[in-house]
C-alpha cells in the first residue's frame, strides 16, 4: 500500500513523467528489451533516490523488466507530491511525502523495505544504513544493489573495510557513463537552474565561491564562469586546486573567500566546510546553499544559533539576522538546492545515470552466484553501451578502429 499526500495530484504527476520520458532515449531502449526479456521476474526491487519524474521513469523501467518494484525518495525536500501520487497510480508502491521531518522520512524507509527486497538502488546510503542496522531483518533475500552518490560510495567504502557490508555494492557514481555527465553538467546546470530560480538574482559580476572542486564542483564552477561571474574555489586537495587554478579560477582558503563572497556553493561530501567563523566575515546579503549530498556541509545550526532573527524572504530562502544587522540568506534550509530548490538534474542527463542502474541490476542478477559482499565497479561494456546509445541517440557517429590500430596500440613496436 503506497503512502502518498494526495492521489489526485496524480494527473500532475504523470504530465511531468511523460515529458522526461521523451528526452530518456537510452532508457527507453533498455525498457523495450527489459519488456521482452523479463531480467527480473520474481524478483523485489527497493528503491530510494529523489522522488522526482526521473526516478518515476526508472520505476517504471524496472516493473517493465517483470521486478516488483517499490520506492521511496532520499530526501524530503526533493520529493514531489504529484509525482509520487502518479506512479503510485501507476501500480508502484510508493512511500514519499513532501517536507516530512527526519523521523518521519526514516519511517517511509522502513516502510519500503519491509518488501524485503532482493535488489536496491541508493542514493546517498540510508537503505544500506538500515539494513546494516535496525531493519536488518528485511534483508534476507539481498542479491545486491546500487549506490547512485559520491557521498554514499565512500559510506560503502567505509562498511566495506570494517566486515560490515549487508551485500555487494555496485559503485554506480563511478562510472563514466554517470560521474562525467550527471554530476559534471548535470549538477552544473541544475545547480544554477534552481539558485536563480529560487533568487531572481543575476549572476554576472558577482563573485561565486565554489566549495571543493570534484566533477560537481567543476560543473558548477564552469556554469557560473560562462555567465559572467567572478569564480573562486577552496580545495582541500592540492592537486584540484592546481586543477582549479589552470582554468583560471582564483583559488583560496574559504577564510580568505568568505570575506569576498556573494553567492557560496558547497560541493564536498564533508561536513562543516561553512562554519561560524566564516559567517562572521560575509558580506550582508550573501547567498548561502549546498549542492552536495547531505545538509551538513553549511552549518546552519550555528548560524541559527548566532542569529537575533530568522524569517522567510522568499519560498526556499530563509533569512538570518545577524547582532550587526547582517543578514545572510540559506537557500533549501541547507539541503541539495538543486532537488529541494529546483527540478533536479536534466532529463536527458539522468538518462544515462539511470541506464547504468538498469544495467548494473541486470549484472547483479546474472553474476549473483559467487558475489562477495564488496564494492564492484561497472564493467566497461555496461559504460560502452550506453555511450553509444546515446551518441546514436543524439544523431552522431564516431570513428572505430581498425584491427591494425587495435594491434599497433597493443605491441609494444613503434
Amino acid at each position: 500500500m503506497s503512502i502518498v499526500k494526495d492521489m489526485s495530484l496524480a494527473p500532475s504527476g504523470h504530465q511531468k513523467i511523460q515529458w522526461v520520458r521523451d528526452f530518456m532515449p537510452a532508457l527507453s531502449g533498455i525498457e523495450e528489451r527489459f519488456r521482452r526479456e523479463k531480467p527480473f521476474a520474481g524478483l523485489t526491487i527497493a528503491v530510494s533516490v529523489h522522488l522526482e519524474a526521473k526516478t518515476a521513469n526508472l520505476g517504471l523501467v524496472l516493473r517493465e523488466g517483470g521486478a516488483e518494484v517499490h520506492l521511496t525518495g532520499c530526501n524530503p525536500l526533493s520529493t514531489q507530491d504529484d509525482v509520487a501520487a502518479a506512479v503510485a497510480d501507476s501500480g508502484v508502491a510508493t512511500y514519499g511525502v513532501h517536507g516530512v521531518n527526519m523521523e518521519e522520512y526514516e519511517n517511509l524507509l522502513v516502510e519500503t523495505l519491509k518488501c524485503r527486497p532482493h535488489l536496491i538502488v541508493d542514493d546517498g546510503g540510508d537503505l544500506i544504513n538500515l539494513l546494516g542496522g535496525k531493519c536488518a531483518q528485511y534483508g534476507d533475500r539481498l542479491i545486491g544493489g546500487c549506490e547512485e552518490t559520491t557521498t554514499g560510495i565512500h559510506r560503502l567504502h567505509a562498511r566495506e573495510r570494517e566486515g560490515i557490508l549487508p551485500c555487494p555494492m555496485m559503485a554506480v557514481n563511478d562510472a563514466k557513463a554517470k560521474h562525467y555527465y550527471d554530476n559534471k553538467y548535470g549538477t552544473g546546470q541544475s545547480t544554477w537552474d534552481a539558485i536563480m530560480h529560487t533568487t531572481n538574482l543575476i549572476v554576472a559580476g558577482k563573485t561565486v565561491v565554489v566549495a571543493g572542486y570534484g566533477w560537481c564542483g567543476k560543473g558548477i564552477a564552469m556554469r557560473a564562469k560562462g555567465m559572467g561571474a567572478n569564480v573562486v574555489v577552496t580545495e582541500v586537495d592540492p592537486f584540484k586546486a592546481l586543477d582549479a587554478t589552470m582554468e583560471n579560477f582564483r583559488v583560496m582558503s574559504m577564510d580568505e573567500a568568505a570575506k569576498i563572497g556573494d553567492i557560496f556553493v558547497t560541493a564536498t561530501g564533508c561536513k562543516d566546510v561553512i562554519v561560524e567563523r566564516h559567517f562572521k566575515m560575509m558580506k550582508n546579503n550573501a547567498v548561502l546553499c549546498n549542492s552536495g549530498h547531505f545538509d551538513c556541509e553549511v552549518d546552519v545550526a550555528a548560524l541559527r544559533a548566532m542569529s537575533i532573527e530568522t524569517f522567510p524572504r522568499r519560498q526556499n530562502i530563509e533569512g538570518f539576522k545577524l547582532p550587526d544587522g547582517r543578514v545572510l540568506n540559506v537557500l533549501a534550509e541547507g539541503r541539495l538546492v538543486n532537488l529541494a530548490g529546483g527540478n533536479g538534474h536534466p532529463a536527458e542527463i539522468m538518462d544515462m545515470s539511470f541506464a547504468v542502474q538498469a544495467l548494473s541490476l541486470e549484472w547483479l542478477v546474472k553474476h549473483q552466484e559467487g558475489l562477495e559482499k564488496k564494492v564492484y565497479i561497472v564493467p566497461d561494456e555496461i559504460d560502452d553501451q550506453i555511450a553509444r546509445v546515446k551518441l546514436a541517440a543524439m544523431g552522431l557517429s564516431i570513428d572505430e578502429l581498425t584491427e591494425d590500430q587495435k594491434a599497433y596500440l597493443a605491441g609494444w613496436e613503434a
